[in-house]
């Protein structure tokens, strides 16, 4: 209440109801004041607890703090001096477990070796193996072990090999006991001689008082498994047995093998038969090697044994898989590919020999000896088809080759008419195969019509008359041949016997030019057959295809066989070959006529003769070739090069006569006269039949073939000529002589054969 009088007096502004709110404020602030005395005096004890708690607290740590302190000073020292002890106790424990175990291993090894002795001494080869491979893998075992090693063991290892070669050695006369081979003198011999010599004796026949135990046979084949020598005895009897029985069965078909069965002892001997064959039937073979098969696995084959890794096996299993891939190879090669059929029309008959193979690999593997999914044999009997392809194909590219390769002079001559057997075409609608008889009869009924007044010579589209060599029209029979087997084949074998014929004509043009250079090159007559080879085989060509369109083959009856492509090839290579040849003959009238001393001073003795024997030179060479070319070449060819070579010598003696500058009158009559030889005796050389009668015709025609004919007749009147008759037969350029020689060419002649007077000048001056 002083408070609020004070207020009072100290504001008088402040009227009642101000003055009564600040007092109802001041109120509210003092009971705020007591309750927070009250929770003061209630809070006071809580603090008090805390703190005891806090000294407690504090001293519980420093009571860990000393027990820490004792931990690192005293126990741990304790617990690292039992944790050395407790590892020096387990390596040591672990070094006597070792120790102890070692000791055993070596007691096991000890005991298996002295009863692998005593087995041996008894001849109970199994257990005397057995043991031997249980010591041998203890000291395998403790060899393996890293960072120990032992003295011992290596005397151990010493014994055991010694041991293992005693057994060894005792094995191996047991085995030379059991199997006992009779070879001839001449070892490594297959020859039928040697092979009749040779024996295999099997003492394997158990004896009728023998019980029913191991046979011994078992005895020493399970030993030898067991120490690991099984295969390479089993690999060298399958050598023995391959070398001398089994090969020599299937090369020789007079052998034939003698089984003989004696108290306990097993002969296989053989004998030799007279036979005419040189190759035995798969059938035979098969017998007789199923007779040794069932033979050997009566006696030996049938043991089973018990093989480390592999389980229970016979040695039939053991033996197939060391020589069966041999075998089957050697089979293969030398008696059922000489049993593939050379003609499509015998394949039905090859059914036998399926047969007769899969009875075969069905008896070997009933006796184990090949396994179930081995079929070597039956695959490629049953591939029958393609194997007489690649036969048949590869037959017919070394008849060809051989064709190729022999000598070209051997010829025959070809004639528009020649009745030569081949394929006719069959009619389209018939579906017939093709059949061998001969050409169609439009080539000797006269003939052929093609419509109310035109017509054909029956040797339209012929080749013309000429040689060719022999070996060639046996190769294109080869051709025929084989695409007329294509027809009657299946599709895949008709395919590869198309594309063997076109792999002929290919080897032709890649053999012949190759083999037979030196001599197209040097001999004429070769070169000419040759052009005449390469044309018989493209005239050929262009219908070989066609002919066998409507063949079954559906590669032939499809059109897609053809051989035209190959056409322009083999014309080419003719011609290129013949015109390498017209070079080589053209080069050496060249140079026959390059001594001729360029046909100047004639009135010279020494020219004069230079220059006729040049000519002469060449017309007998020209003779020669019309000779060698004769009834060769076919006429027109003939005529063509005949002419082209008298063509050159006759334009070199112009060009060189053209070429002289001053030409006398004595010059000029002896110029004549060598131009009058080569005029009466040029026509002479065209001889291309051997009739003499016929050949008039074409040394009449000697102008068509050979273009400087009537040049060189110009040439000739020239020379005997005086200027009038050279100016008229120029004629203003209108005459025959302006024809063959340019103005330039005939005023140089008037030069060399004129003197220069006022005659020649008006005579060059009519020259333009």
């Amino acid at each position: 209440s002083s408070l609020v009088a004070a207020v009072l007096a100290h504001s008088g502004r402040l009227d009642k109801e101000h003055l009564r709110a600040r007092v109802r404020r001041l109120s509210r602030r003092g009971e705020v004041c007591t309750v927070l005395n009250k929770k003061y005096i209630e809070f006071l004890p809580e603090i008090q607890n805390t703190e005891e708690l806090v000294a407690q607290v504090e001293g519980l740590t420093s009571n860990i703090d000393l027990l820490k302190a004792g931990i690192e000073n005293e126990v741990q020292q304790d617990l690292k001096v039992a944790a050395a002890e407790f590892t020096e106790l387990k390596q040591q424990l672990e070094k006597d477990t070792l120790v102890l175990s070692v000791l055993r291993k070596l007691q096991e090894i000890d005991t298996a070796i002295k009863e692998c002795y005593s087995a041996l001494l008894e001849e109970e080869y199994v257990t005397a193996a057995q043991q031997l491979e249980k010591a041998r893998s203890s000291i395998r075992r403790l060899e393996s072990r890293r960072g120990f090693e032992l003295k011992i063991l290596k005397a151990l290892s010493t014994e055991l090999t010694v041991q293992a070669q005693n057994i060894i050695y005792h094995l191996g006369k047991e085995w030379q006991k059991l199997i006992v081979w009779k070879l001839p003198p001449s070892k490594g011999s297959s020859s039928l001689e040697a092979v009749v010599l040779s024996e295999l004796h099997l003492h394997t026949v158990p004896a009728q008082d023998e019980d029913a135990g191991v046979p011994p046979v078992a005895a020493v084949l399970q030993a030898l498994a067991v120490l690991g020598e099984l295969h390479s005895k089993l690999k060298d009897f399958g050598h023995l047995l391959l070398q001398y029985i089994l090969k020599p069965l299937i090369s020789h078909p007079a052998l034939v093998p003698v089984p003989e069965e004696q108290p306990r002892v097993f002969i296989l001997r053989f004998r030799s038969q007279e036979l005419a064959v040189e190759k035995s039937s798969p059938m035979e073979v098969f017998d007789k090697m199923k007779l040794v098969f069932e033979a050997l696995h009566k006696y030996l084959l049938k043991v089973p044994l018990e093989q480390p890794g592999e389980g229970r096996v016979t040695v039939a299993e053991l033996l197939g898989k060391i020589i069966w891939a041999e075998l089957s190879d050697f089979l293969i090669h030398n008696c059922l590919v000489n049993s593939i059929p050379t003609s499509s029309s015998k394949l039905e008959q090859y059914k036998e020999v399926i047969a007769s193979t899969e009875e075969f690999e069905k008896a070997l593997k009933k006796m184990q000896f090949l396994k179930e999914d081995t079929t070597a044999l039956l695959k490629y009997a049953s591939n029958v088809g393609s194997h007489f392809a690649n036969k048949k194909c590869q037959d017919v590219i070394m008849a060809a080759r051989s064709l190729m390769t022999s000598e070209i002079h051997n010829t025959v001559k070809i004639t528009p008419d020649s009745r030569k057997a081949l394929p006719e075409l069959p009619d389209p609608g018939s579906g017939d195969h093709l059949q061998v008889h001969r050409p169609c009869s439009l080539l000797h009924s006269g003939a052929v019509s093609l419509g109310s007044e035109s017509r054909l010579s029956p040797f339209t589209l012929c080749l013309p008359t000429c040689r060719i060599s022999s070996s060639v029209q046996q190769l294109m029979e080869l051709a025929y041949n084989t695409l007329l087997e294509a027809t009657t084949s299946t599709d895949l074998c008709s395919l590869q016997l198309f594309e063997c014929v076109r792999n002929i004509f290919q080897l032709f043009c890649e053999v012949v030019p190759t083999y037979h250079r030196e001599n197209l090159q040097k001999l004429p007559q070769l070169a000419a057959l040759h052009h005449n080879n390469c044309m018989y085989i493209s005239h050929h060509l262009l219908t070989l295809g066609h002919q066998f369109r409507y063949g079954s083959a559906s590669l032939l009856n499809g059109g897609a066989a053809t051989f035209v492509d190959l056409v322009p090839g083999f014309r080419r290579l003719g011609v290129e070959c013949f015109l390498a040849q017209m070079r080589v003959q053209k080069g050496e009238i060249l140079e026959r006529l390059s001594s001729a001393r360029n046909f100047s001073n004639m009135d010279d003795e020494e020219n004069y003769s230079a220059a006729k024997k040049a000519i002469k030179q060449v017309l007998h060479q020209l003779r020669r070739l019309g000779l060698v070319w004769q009834d060769v070449l076919p006429v027109n060819v003939y005529c063509k090069a005949m002419g082209t070579l008298l063509n050159t010598a006759l334009a070199e003696i112009v060009t060189r006569i053209a070429a002289l500058e001053d030409i006398s009158a004595k010059d000029a009559d002896r110029l004549y006269s060598l131009c009058k030889i080569m005029m009466e005796e040029g026509p002479q050389v065209f001889t291309p039949l051997l009739e003499e009668d016929r050949n008039k015709k074409y040394q009449e025609e000697v102008p068509v073939y050979v273009h400087k004919w009537m040049t060189f007749k110009e040439l000739m009147l020239v020379l005997r000529a005086n200027l009038q008759e050279i100016v008229d037969r120029w004629a203003d350029g209108k005459g025959p002589l302006a024809k063959e020689f340019s103005a330039a060419e005939v005023k140089s002649l008037i030069r060399a054969l004129f003197q220069n007077t006022e005659r020649r000048a008006a005579a060059l001056a009519k020259i333009k």
